[in-house]
């Protein structure tokens, strides 16, 4: 009998490429139709049978997994795993198939197209122009700017490479030694306080956890520099949003380029509507591309799980 596998991740059931993938190595596959994230009680009647199941964004907490022990395996579609209890998913026994770095490429390049779009202006001066307001202020060349990267996983040594062409002074913070990195990849290692105080542009690009929530606050706001921009295509909750909106308000900081946010959709327009403030509605890993490299790789995982390659 051909393995159940249910997929509750909105993307990837939207895609009908992934879906007609999917459907070849699991043709008994279920997809959600829903528009919104499933809670733990709809997720525990959606996997009612499933012998493996696809998960986008949707919390996966220990009251799913108590109810679903049925579930051999879960394969991640994306690369964030701060929905995910592990704990609750090993007593349980669901295997978890991950996939990092299939969607470094997308989230790079909004990162920087971010930078870029503060540094020219390119947001504050458009939205005037589109108000008949012909103001001319260019702002800042990226070239030789000092860049501050916070996370040097799959995507912040994506973005370094792509910064290369502009010569910029790279530092760089991790929990892992960086010693052979940094010698082959010429940046310069270096603490949060050191890139807080130092650095031009601050870019974050850190998992989310309890000793990451909130990194960036007041306190650590104001050892920036008037002219740095802070960029964030990780996770929302790493930033206190009361203390960015009050950062930017008072010029603090001199802008912010986010396409995460602690609630999504975020609700505060005042906020939103800050002219040093760049935002995008989480799109960094949803360009084309970076949707079939996702599902793809959630596909092959359970392919290789239920020895189907």
């Amino acid at each position: 009998m051909k393995q159940l596998i249910k997929v509750s991740g909105i993307s990837f059931s939207k895609n009908h490429q992934l879906r007609q993938r999917l459907l070849e190595s699991f043709p008994n596959s279920i997809f959600t139709d829903s528009k919104t994230n499933l809670n733990p009680k709809q997720l525990i009647n959606f996997y009612k049978g499933a012998d493996a199941i696809i998960v986008g964004t949707e919390n996966i907490n220990q009251n799913v997994c108590e109810n679903s022990t049925h579930i051999k395996a879960l394969s991640k579609y994306g690369v964030g795993t701060d929905n995910l209890d592990f704990n609750a998913l090993l007593s349980h026994h669901i295997d978890v198939l991950l996939n990092p770095g299939t969607n470094r490429i997308s989230v790079a390049e909004l990162s920087l197209s971010l930078i870029l779009g503060l540094m020219h202006n390119v947001f504050q001066k458009g939205v005037l122009l589109k108000k008949g307001v012909w103001e001319k202020n260019g702002g800042v060349q990226l070239f030789q700017k000092k860049v501050g990267i916070i996370g040097y996983g799959h995507v912040g040594q994506t973005l370094h490479q792509f910064l290369k062409p502009f010569q910029c002074d790279v530092y760089v913070n991790d929990i892992k030694n960086l010693k052979d990195l940094s010698l082959q990849n010429k940046f310069s290692i270096a603490t949060k306080q050191e890139i807080y105080q130092e650095c031009d542009v601050i870019s974050l690009h850190i998992p989310l956890d309890p000793k990451t929530k909130n990194l960036i606050n007041q306190e650590t706001l104001s050892k920036m520099k008037s002219n740095a921009i802070l960029i964030n295509t990780a996770r929302g909750q790493l930033v206190d949003m009361s203390a960015l909106k009050y950062a930017l308000k008072t010029n603090i900081i001199a802008g912010a380029g986010l396409d995460v946010f602690p609630q999504e959709p975020p609700q505060d327009r005042d906020f939103l509507a800050l002219e040093n403030l760049m935002v995008t509605p989480h799109i960094g890993g949803n360009t084309k591309e970076a949707q079939w490299n996702m599902g793809l790789a959630a596909i092959t995982q359970l392919e290789k799980y239920f020895n189907l390659q």
